[in-house]
């Protein structure tokens, strides 16, 4: 009978499954499960040359395991990668690797025999027919919700053996109503071959399938996917699979994979391995994957300060912004990206410095990184920009045929700036008609919901609200309400990063907060559940401390470390194992996650912590703490990765030259983004907890790929029954006597407001002192009004000077308000200006040149102008420019020609403007 018939005949029929006690164990009271002592046994004596190889789906960039074997078995040779394809993350090692002669399909790998086992009550034997191998099973009913299989194998021969246990039940593709293998593999998408995924690249050691109304999975047992060393390809030694050798689905795991770490071995060696069975009525695999991850893998919210307040990591990576270490590139306005590309700078979005500049008044954030980069993203064709006109990698462009900025960010900086500049809202209306390429090769379309809402948001234009419903009406029924089918999704993301995988959740909340509706809350819920399946769950973080910088040194990155770049010195030291772990990060992409694997930029976290709050959904709101806190105390690079390390804690990790950096990549356009997300995570945090009586408005930070924040800043909010607070959040503003306390502040004509979050699991009682310096007037003897767990307690009369005891409950939340209180504020963008810049975009001859005015009010106006063309046709340019009746002329005499000048309000803010350019 063949293995596909004989994994569905029921139990009574059969004789060939799995104690009835398996189902009890699982307190399910339903029939038997199905499952069966079947393996599949995979031998050869030939080493196998396993490698990593691009899966050859069209338009997914996606590695497997491949391995060499005779031309008759070699799948279809898969064309190597285009040039565009590279940089730091890609593995040319894998993407240039030879493909002929190698085998996707994990059945046309080795000699394949299957071999069956009766039940003994709950031991299992095998016929000891097979030539490379004896079998023995063993089946423990007792070990909770999961019963647990140890499979014991003795070599026959010397050779490569890889034992696959495939007698989950299996159904029909046509049947299946959902699987997951990962990484790509999720909701009905489903592989097309055999492929095997590796350990290392598993958020949960698993795969499923949902038929019948039932889940089946068979997931690793925690004590095969140890925390020690970091998981990587080298020392994986299993892979899962949803594809049977007969076509139909059904999740396997292979031990030790054909040709990893433990195939190899010789007569007489015992090979001992566990795994766990599931079967869940009713259940779908997002809830399949929480409580395998919570009950199996104990997956919770752990993590705590331990490392120092957010506020204090916050701080340092806006320092180290501003600092010789992130490579600004001031000439080309952009951040360094010859990490990536040679000579290249790229940047996301002006919002982030801008954001920042609006909540510390650091007028630094503004002059030299916001206006600037602002500059970049209206002239500018791409986000990367790449003075050599040869250079191909990750497709730059040199061309100032800008805006590259997407339609959202024209429509926030129409309400950032209350109104002020005209060319931002003329610009974003111009843009949504127009599909674009901004970043890579990926089309941004222009005509979309998001679009619209993004200028809803902007505008309070109602029309732009009914296209995003209608839009996104459409959009639910047709990604959401069903399960993709394919990886083509012409509202998606691209499939590059996860984001691109899921349905779009984030817009999908921001609509409902825009409408209040439940069916955009629902949609959203759905979208962030599917994500949470690319979030690191596993290895099992043990209750002990790790030593690590094993002789003085942190671990090199072997990208860098081919590079020449040396091993960052650091004293050895222990921490506990929790602080190390990736659980709750995830891997950068589907194109990057072997080398990228678990990414500290994890915008996903505010977002799930507002979801979590709106929605009762506590494995949100647990892998949202466990991305962020008690993780770095200034920027830690991009990722963990090759070992585990402290290294990426430390506040002065990236304060070093980059042929230095060789722990982790080191993306410096990343900066601002990341420093975002830690700001949007304190002000969410607090949102969260105060559920929503402590409240500032947002607009929205789209960037690209994953960088999507709130930006803060611009309008006021309130502290319960406080009103018209300014988001205040100045360096060094509160010494606490805990670490465990993160703060937000804000500030109005009557007063200061404080709130404080607690992240560990203890009560915390402190006495707050403020720093002087960062108040123009702080009484000596004044009225602070308590509260705490978001009721009103009380008011103290007491000197701020000496300090302020605040108490907070465990997890909780408390706030205060220092009547009397003046902050001294360090840069504002003025008051609005009495009669906004109406005019737009201006063109200038000779020549295709473009001039536009902006401002955020009036001490923060200015003009910006720029040719269009490049070198090829101009040496150099000037612009004359006069106000009020003053004359000023500015030259550039080096590609890109451009000119920024402020204007003050006595200038007037419609300057004359005369350009001339010398002709090549």
């Amino acid at each position: 009978m063949p293995l596909s018939l004989r994994r569905l005949v029921p139990v009574i029929l059969s004789g060939l499954l799995l104690s009835v006690a398996c189902l009890r164990a699982q307190n399910t009271g339903r029939p038997a499960s199905g499952f069966q002592p079947a393996f599949t046994i995979l031998f050869r004596t030939d080493d196998p040359k396993i490698a990593m190889r691009p899966a050859g789906i069209s338009g997914v960039p996606y590695n497997v395991p491949s391995w060499q074997v005779y031309p008759s078995r070699a799948a279809k040779t898969v064309a190597k990668r285009d040039i565009t394809q590279g940089g730091d993350g890609f593995d040319e090692r894998i993407l240039d690797g030879a493909m002929r002669n190698r085998a996707f399909n994990l059945f046309d790998a080795a000699d394949r025999t299957e071999l069956t086992g009766t039940d003994s009550g709950g031991t299992f034997s095998f016929p000891d027919t097979n030539p490379n191998v004896r079998l023995a099973a063993v089946l423990d009913t007792t070990t909770g919700a999961f019963p647990t299989l140890t499979i014991t194998a003795t070599r026959k021969r010397d050779g490569y053996l890889s034992i696959g246990y495939t007698g989950a039940p299996a159904c029909a593709e046509a049947d299946a109503e959902e699987g997951w293998q990962p990484l790509i593999w999720t909701e009905r998408r489903f592989p097309m071959l055999p492929y095997l995924t590796t350990a290392h690249m598993c958020p949960l050691p698993g795969a499923f399938v949902r038929h019948g109304g039932t889940l089946y999975g068979v997931v690793a047992d925690p004590s095969e996917l140890p925390f020690q060393p970091l998981p990587t390809f080298d020392n994986s030694r299993f892979g899962v699979a949803l594809r049977t050798a007969e076509k139909t689905l059904s999740p396997m795991l292979f031990f030790p994979m054909l040709g990893g770490a433990g195939s190899h071995g010789k007569a007489g060696e015992t090979l001992t391995f566990k795994l766990r069975l599931v079967a869940l009525p009713g259940t779908d695999v997002t809830a399949a994957f929480e409580k395998i991850a919570r009950e199996l893998y104990d997956f919770r919210d752990r993590r705590h300060n331990a490392l120092g307040t957010l506020n204090a990591a916050l701080t340092n990576i806006i320092d180290y912004g501003m600092s010789k270490y992130s490579y600004w590139n001031a000439p080309l306005r952009g951040c360094g990206y010859s990490t990536d590309v040679p000579g290249a700078v790229k940047n996301v979005s002006s919002l982030n410095p801008l954001e920042l500049a609006f909540v510390t008044g650091r007028p630094e954030l503004f002059n030299d990184r916001a206006r600037p980069i602002l500059e970049y993203l209206f002239s500018r064709e791409k986000f990367l920009f790449s003075l050599d006109p040869k250079q191909k990698i990750q497709s730059p462009s040199r061309a100032l045929l800008g805006p590259c900025a997407p339609v959202s960010e024209f429509a926030a900086l129409h309400d950032i700036s209350h109104g002020n500049t005209n060319v931002f809202i003329e610009t974003a209306r111009k843009l949504y008609p127009r599909d674009r390429v901004i970043n890579l090769d990926d089309v941004s379309r222009g005509p979309t919901w998001w679009n619209a809402l993004a200028l809803y948001r902007s505008t309070g234009e109602k029309h732009w609200l009914e296209l995003a419903r209608k839009g996104a009406d459409a959009y639910i029924t047709r990604r959401v309400d069903k399960p993709a089918t394919t990886f083509k999704d012409p509202d998606g993301q691209g499939t590059f990063f996860w984001t691109g995988y899921v349905p779009r959740w984030l817009d999908l909340l921001m609509l409902h907060e825009a409408t209040g509706e439940k069916r955009y809350l629902d949609a959203a819920h759905r979208g962030a559940r599917l994500n949470a399946l690319y979030i690191w769950m596993c290895p099992l973080i043990p209750d002990t401390d790790i030593r690590v910088n094993i002789g003085g040194k942190a671990p090199v990155y072997w990208y860098l470390g081919r590079r020449g770049f040396p091993a960052i010195p650091i004293p050895e030291e222990t921490a506990p194992a929790w602080r190390l772990s990736e659980q709750g990060l995830n891997p950068e992409s589907s194109g990057t996650a072997t080398g990228h694997r678990a990414i500290f930029m994890a915008h996903h976290a505010p977002w799930m912590l507002r979801l979590a709050a709106l929605t009762g959904d506590t494995f949100l709101h647990d892998i949202a703490r466990s991305a962020v806190i008690g993780r770095y105390r200034g920027f830690p690079g991009y990722h963990i990765n090759t070992a585990r390390t402290t290294v990426y804690e430390k506040a002065d990790y990236a304060l070093r030259p980059h042929e230095k950096m060789s722990y982790n990549s080191i993306h410096y356009n990343h900066v601002w983004p990341m420093a975002s997300m830690v700001l949007d995570y304190l002000v969410s945090d607090v949102i969260t907890r105060s559920r929503d009586a402590i409240h500032f408005p947002d607009q929205y930070i789209e960037g690209y790929a994953y960088l999507q924040s709130r930006f803060y800043g611009h309008r006021p909010g309130k502290m319960y029954d406080i009103n018209g607070l300014n988001l205040w959040i100045p360096d060094n503003l509160v010494t606490a006597g805990s670490d465990e306390l993160n703060h937000i502040a804000a500030h109005n004509s009557g007063g200061v407001a404080l709130a404080f979050t607690n992240q560990s699991f203890a009560p915390v009682s402190s006495k707050v002192l403020l720093n002087p310096s960062c108040f123009s007037t702080l009484p000596a003897n004044t009225k602070v009004r308590l509260y705490r767990e978001n009721k009103y307690i009380g008011t103290i009369t007491c000197n701020p000077r000496e300090g302020i005891p605040v108490d907070v409950a465990a997890s909780g939340i408390s706030a205060i308000y220092i009547e009397g209180a003046k902050p001294a504020i360090g840069w504002t963008p003025g008051r609005d200006l009495a009669k906004p810049v109406t005019t737009g975009v201006q063109k200038l001859a000779p020549g295709d040149a473009r001039a536009a005015t902006f401002s955020f009010g009036d001490r923060s106006t200015w003009l910006y102008a720029y040719l269009r063309e490049d070198d090829s046709k101009w040496n150099n340019a000037k612009l004359t420019i006069t106000t009020g009746g003053t004359t000023t002329t500015l030259t550039d005499d080096s590609f890109p020609f451009e000119f920024s000048k402020d204007l003050a309000p006595a200038d007037g803010y419609d300057p004359q403007l005369k350009l001339t350019a010398e002709p090549k």
